[in-house]
């Protein structure tokens, strides 16, 4: 896979999770994900208010450094996506894949037949079969 692929995994596997604290109790990639979200939200803005306030206090003559600083801060939020789309693509462990593979039959059993990977999934695929199941959740009330 390509750096841009991994991004954007990253990126999908993030929009995936759902939004529930409760999922943080189960499993440690919520924490991840709402990291990576704060991160890829506010770290952008941070980067440029720390740019302009350098040229503010330290002049033209501090640019570089300045620039420095932008550019590291900037990537954080790139490397954090880097990083989700990596643990994305890694295949569940194997109790984790059991309990994944029973979910998936408990949703086909309610909701008919949903195209989810049975053999070896992978992180991004639990990331799928939750955002269903939340989603299928909502609908049922």
């Amino acid at each position: 896979m390509s750096v841009i692929e991994i991004f954007k995994l990253g990126c999908k596997y993030m929009d995936l999770w759902p939004n529930k604290a409760e999922l943080s109790q189960y499993f440690d990639e919520y924490r991840a994900v709402q990291i990576g979200r704060f991160v890829y939200r506010y770290l952008p803005g941070v980067a440029f208010f720390v740019f302009v306030m350098q040229l503010y206090f330290g002049g033209a003559n501090i640019l570089a450094q300045a620039l420095v600083y932008f550019f590291f801060i900037l990537s954080i939020p790139f490397q954090a996506v880097v990083m989700l789309g990596v643990k994305a693509d890694k295949f569940l462990p194997p109790a984790l894949a059991d309990w994944y593979k029973q979910g998936v039959a408990k949703v086909n059993e309610q909701d008919g037949d949903i195209k989810l990977t049975r053999n070896k999934p992978r992180y991004v695929d639990l990331a799928t079969l939750l955002n269903i199941s939340y989603a299928n959740s909502r609908h049922s009330h």
